[in-house]
């Protein structure tokens, strides 16, 4: 794009940005950054952002770094940032030779830092954490000041230098900000700059004995970066007036921060802490668990990069928090796999039915549709018997009015099949329904005379000689609350756990799937998107997990609207 063409206004954050681009500010540039701590996997929430930064930066001819800000070791790890640049490069964006750490900078950070302290800006202080938490004062009550806030220059300087060679323990000082110990803004009252931890870095090793604190590191790392429009979600907006404080005292590069509200699902938790709560209890098979919003789950679970950066585009950004509602989500993801999953059918519970009338070692092989709104996907051949399976609740002795399935006496189609007729019921000892016996009219199948005779059902099957087991996974929401944070006193957020998250059943289906790859996405015949898990299955064995059902609730709600 040329300076010439400009974006359209769309949203307040492109309001800005062309506002910018037109006055001149940052010398028409666009340069975006996405930056996480890699203290956890990243989230459906992260994709947004992702999607925005990334997106943002692609729109307006600009750049976008990846940017870790791990400036805490003791809770960062090279298995989350691994996944970090998994998750992206699945969603199918590139930062290029843009891959940036926080402790890249460490070393100008911490000169940055004796600027302040020559200037007077920034004291060595020795209160405790408690300490520290007390005189800061409340909303209503102005803080006071630290007795250690008017040291001598001269004294920060030796002590600071002192606690980077290590010779004082951990908690026992740290650097602060000189700001105001009045200001109505809590982040302007003398905020932690620096804490002692003696703790190994993933990248520095044991360089470091201080560490910066996030707010101290976050806006000066966009500086250094010559990043113009730092975008973040709201509960930043309070640190602005910090950030740009600090920039303004070092006379340094000064970023546009702009913020946005954070996405909020419902039946979701967001919260990292949270996250690696499910994770270490065990509620989940780890990060990556289908029921997890973590991008690693949600892919796992069948989600494509497609549905989610369609369902980013269709939330939006917005200055207000809302909830989204998880149809929308999942509406996405059907809308994507209808276009592109093959067709196949699978039982998820097995009824045997018997076709008392068919030749008991006939085969044969029938044409199906592997995806009918795309016609190059083609057909392929599904084999058909005497013994087949159906699913149970496809039958029932004793019918409603409205049910148009297999019953005594009544008549369906088999998908791509016959027309069956159900003739007798067999039952075990404890009569419980083992098996149907039925006739099937030869007049029927496709391209016979009889074809086209009318019968209100038409159900799914596999041919019980070639059908292969699989077990499948059926995952519903991970919590029961639509706000699974709403608790009752005394309770956590695990007290609204779903305990009907996760069923295994062990299927039958049809014997194309055999060589299906992890990770291949399926429609189950009137059951559902189903993908072949990458953890579990194995060749000739395939486990799948449910995506979403066929039901579309968020279509319906569209319609209404």
């Amino acid at each position: 794009m040329t300076n010439n063409d400009t974006p359209s206004q769309g949203n307040f954050i492109k309001q800005i940005i062309n506002e910018h681009n037109r006055t001149g500010r940052f010398d028409n540039r666009v340069h975006t950054r996405f930056p996480p701590e890699p203290n956890g996997y990243l989230h459906i929430g992260h994709a947004k952002s992702i999607c925005l930064n990334f997106g943002i930066a692609e729109e307006y001819d600009g750049k976008c770094n990846l940017r870790f800000d791990d400036t805490n070791p003791t809770k960062e790890e090279v298995e989350y940032v691994d996944s970090i640049k998994e998750d992206i490069r699945w969603l199918g964006f590139d930062w290029e030779d843009r891959e940036f750490y926080a402790s890249d900078y460490f070393e100008m950070l911490y000169e940055y830092a004796i600027k302040l302290i020559k200037g007077g800006k920034a004291y060595v202080c020795e209160l405790t954490a408690e300490q520290i938490r007390e005189y800061r004062g409340t909303l209503t009550e102005a803080g006071k000041n630290s007795p250690f806030r008017d040291r001598p220059v001269d004294e920060n300087l030796d002590l600071f230098e002192r606690m980077r060679r290590g010779e004082f323990p951990d908690g026992s000082r740290t650097l602060r900000a000189k700001i105001d110990m009045a200001a109505p803004n809590l982040n302007m009252r003398d905020p932690v700059m620096y804490r002692i931890l003696h703790a190994h870095h993933h990248r520095t090793g044991d360089d470091w004995c201080i560490y910066p604190t996030y707010d101290w590191a976050h806006g000066q790392s966009d500086s250094i970066e010559s990043i113009t429009h730092s975008i973040c979600t709201l509960e930043f907006e309070d640190h602005r007036p910090l950030y740009d404080w600090f920039v303004e005292q070092l006379g340094i590069h000064h970023p546009q921060q702009i913020e946005f509200a954070r996405l909020n699902i419902t039946y979701m938790v967001m919260s990292k802490r949270k996250l690696l709560r499910l994770v270490q209890d065990g509620v989940v098979d780890g990060w990556d668990d289908p029921r997890m919003p973590t991008i690693s789950g949600l892919r796992r679970r069948g989600y494509t990069p497609a549905s989610i950066r369609d369902f980013a585009d269709r939330v939006g950004v917005a200055k207000k928090e809302s909830t989204i509602d998880m149809a929308l989500l999942e509406h996405c993801i059907r809308e994507d796999l209808n276009a592109h999953a093959l067709r196949v059918m699978g039982v998820l519970d097995p009824l045997k039915v018997v076709l008392t009338n068919y030749p008991e070692e006939q085969v044969e092989e029938m044409e199906a549709v592997n995806n009918p709104e795309d016609p190059s996907a083609g057909t392929r051949t599904v084999p058909f018997s005497r013994e087949l399976y159906i699913e149970r609740d496809d039958f029932m002795e004793d019918p409603p009015r409205k049910f148009f399935r297999l019953a005594p006496g009544r008549e369906v189609r088999l998908r791509y099949g016959y027309i069956i007729k159900c003739e007798d019921v067999i039952k075990d000892g404890d009569g419980n329904i083992v098996e149907l016996h039925c006739t099937y009219d030869p007049q029927t199948k496709s391209g016979m005379p009889e074809a086209n005779r009318k019968v209100k059902g038409t159900l799914h099957w596999v041919s019980a000689k070639h059908a292969l087991d699989a077990e499948v996974r059926l995952y519903e929401q991970l919590f029961a609350k639509e706000d699974p944070n709403e608790v009752e006193e005394q309770l956590d957020f695990l007290s609204n756990l779903n305990p009907d998250s996760l069923s295994l059943v062990q299927a039958k289906v049809e014997p194309s799937l055999a060589a299906a790859e992890p990770g291949a996405h399926y429609q189950f015949e009137r059951k559902g998107y189903f993908t072949v898990d990458s953890k579990y299955g194995r060749p000739g064995a395939p486990v799948f997990n449910r995506t979403v059902t066929l039901r579309d609730t968020w279509a319906k709600i569209s319609r209404k609207q």
